[in-house]
C-alpha cells in the first residue's frame, strides 16, 4: 500500500484531525507498542500499519477498507 494510500484510508476512516492525533498518540500493541508515526518513520511496511489499525478498530473501519 503506498503512504498517501494509507493516509487517506486513515483520514477517511477517522477524519483528518483525529486521524493525526491518532498517529501520533496511539501506540499500537500490534505495532509493538510503536504510534503509526513511529512505526512509519522505522520502515514498517504500510499495509502492516494498517492491519494493526482494522485490528485495533474492528468497528470503525469500513468493510471495504480492510
Amino acid at each position: 500500500m503506498r503512504l498517501t494510500d494509507f493516509w487517506a484510508r486513515l483520514e477517511q476512516t477517522f477524519g483528518v484531525s483525529y486521524a493525526r492525533s491518532l498517529a501520533a498518540d496511539h501506540a499500537f500493541a500490534d505495532l509493538g507498542g510503536r504510534t503509526i508515526d513511529q512505526a512509519i518513520a522505522q520502515g514498517v511496511d504500510t499495509a502492516t500499519v494498517w492491519r494493526a489499525v482494522v485490528a485495533a478498530y474492528p468497528d470503525r473501519v469500513p468493510v471495504r477498507l480492510h
